[in-house]
């Protein structure tokens, strides 16, 4: 299976200002919304570095259509999370509405998935409908992972001659996800205002990516303990010149003249 058209054929298939940009489908927690705000937020500075030109997408919850369909919305999956990397940013100065392959040909270099239910959907193999088939065998994007938001536990699949491998977590439980350059892994936190275990992404030594707010936030607690070091050492310097004048008091009651020594 290719994901390549025919120029003529591709020319009049329809783009992504005439197809669908959603299912009538509703998300199906609260915290998918803002787990993948973590996920563009985090590694935004990381795709910068990677693509100083700017041509990288990132789709939340937004349609990629890989076949023609009636209706159109069955011919597209939607992943929770998805990166693209080398297309321009917009198409014709607009915002995509969805990403379709038969006009941008790329496939995403990685989608995720956050699993509301049992994740038979996330897991299904049926040929063309599940998503794991079409994942696999349509679009055939790199890395597939799957992140059991109720388990609390995520698991990464690699295209290795044309079927998904189960990867296996590193030392630190983490997956690496070589077109980023980063590892991928749950992390137990404290996000806006809440505290859950989260899908995050760390570079290649470990060290966590921090979104810009958690930025200004550790910058901001370095700021304060620098001041209360300076601070510190001000009251110790304070102390030791009243120490110092208290003894050369004494010693000026005793007829001892420090100057004289």
């Amino acid at each position: 299976m290719t994901n390549v058209v025919d120029i003529t054929t591709k020319n009049s298939l329809p783009d992504h200002t005439q197809l669908p940009d959603s299912d009538g489908t509703f998300v199906k927690n609260f915290q998918e919304h803002p787990q993948s705000i973590l996920l563009t937020e985090s590694i935004w500075s990381k795709l910068e570095q990677l693509h100083p030109d700017g041509q990288f997408a990132i789709g939340q919850d937004s349609g990629i259509y890989w076949r023609i369909t009636e209706p159109p919305q069955r011919g597209a999956e939607a992943p929770d999370w998805f990166y693209v990397a080398n297309v321009p940013s917009t198409l014709d100065g607009q915002m995509r509405r969805s990403y379709v392959l038969w006009q941008e040909i790329i496939a995403p270099s990685i989608v995720i998935e956050f699993v509301s239910g049992n994740g038979e959907e996330e897991r299904d193999q049926t040929p063309y409908k599940g998503k794991f088939w079409v994942y696999e065998q349509a679009i055939r994007v790199p890395f597939y992972a799957i992140y059991e938001v109720q388990k609390s536990s995520v698991e990464v699949y690699h295209l290795l001659e044309g079927k998904y491998q189960l990867m296996s977590a590193n030392e630190r439980e983490h997956y690496y996800i070589p077109p980023l350059g980063v590892e991928l892994g749950l992390w137990q936190g404290m996000y806006k205002n809440v505290e859950l275990p989260w899908l995050r992404w760390w570079d290649e030594q470990g060290k966590l990516l921090p979104t810009p707010e958690e930025v200004v936030i550790e910058e901001k607690q370095r700021a304060d303990s620098e001041k209360q070091r300076a601070d510190s050492e001000k009251q110790r310097a304070d102390s030791e010149k009243q120490r110092a004048d208290r003894l050369a008091e004494k010693l000026r009651e005793l007829g001892i003249n420090l100057d004289e020594i």
